[in-house]
């Protein structure tokens, strides 16, 4: 179980940090398309800066949904007791 736990982890880390080295790519090789101003009046590296930290809660609950105890794993630990 923690194996699995452990690969599922690194795999959304391996998501993000493709989201963010997307972020830093673009403002260090692209500075201007940070500039454009796609959504009422708010620059797109505001709006990629809030989508991090959407996308960090949304991995982070992602992976506590998916990290839940089977059903067989509680009965083991109950019969341990």
């Amino acid at each position: 179980m923690r194996q699995r736990n452990a690969r599922i982890g690194m795999v959304l880390f391996c998501v993000y940090l493709l989201l963010y080295g997307g972020f830093v790519f673009l403002n260090a090789f692209a500075p201007e398309t940070m500039e454009v101003l796609p959504f009422a009046g708010v620059n797109l590296a505001i709006l990629y800066g809030f989508g991090l930290i959407i996308a960090a809660v949304l991995l982070a609950l992602i992976y506590g949904w998916m990290c839940q105890p089977d059903d067989e794993d509680v009965a083991e630990k109950e019969v341990e007791k």
